[in-house]
């Protein structure tokens, strides 16, 4: 049974940027806002990430880095941290999902999953 000390909720919310997109030569631009909280009882800090990016051609890019967007938040339990990047793809349909790597106050390393999401241009699903 999972410890309810160590607890991050991750809420993805994509988005697809028609603006910077050029489906004619195959590049698809999405945005997406991560909302991460600390539903646990104790403060951790966001250390790094990892990424698993699929297309629709089961093309598998994988992103492993410190930190989102340049910060290593630390999250009292309770609080929330959000931010939005960005993805590139080569088909208008894909997913997303991985896991960020915490460490909690106390030295405890655990990983918070980011739950799988859909990147879809309008036209789609149809």
């Amino acid at each position: 049974m999972p410890d309810n000390k160590y607890r991050i909720e991750v809420t993805p919310a994509p988005q697809f940027i028609p603006e910077q997109s050029d489906p004619d030569n195959g590049r698809f631009i999405f945005a997406y806002t991560i909302t991460i909280k600390n539903t646990g009882e104790i403060p951790a800090q966001l250390v790094s990430r990892h990424w698993i990016i699929t297309d629709a051609n089961n093309e598998v890019q994988e992103v492993r880095g410190l930190g989102v967007v340049g910060k290593q938040p630390l999250l009292q339990p309770g609080e929330s941290f959000e931010y939005t990047s960005g993805s590139s793809l080569t088909t208008s349909i894909g997913t997303m999902k991985g896991a960020y790597q915490m460490v909690a106050e106390d030295g405890t390393h655990f990983e918070a999953e980011i739950p799988e999401f859909v990147l879809a241009s309008p036209r789609a699903l149809h």
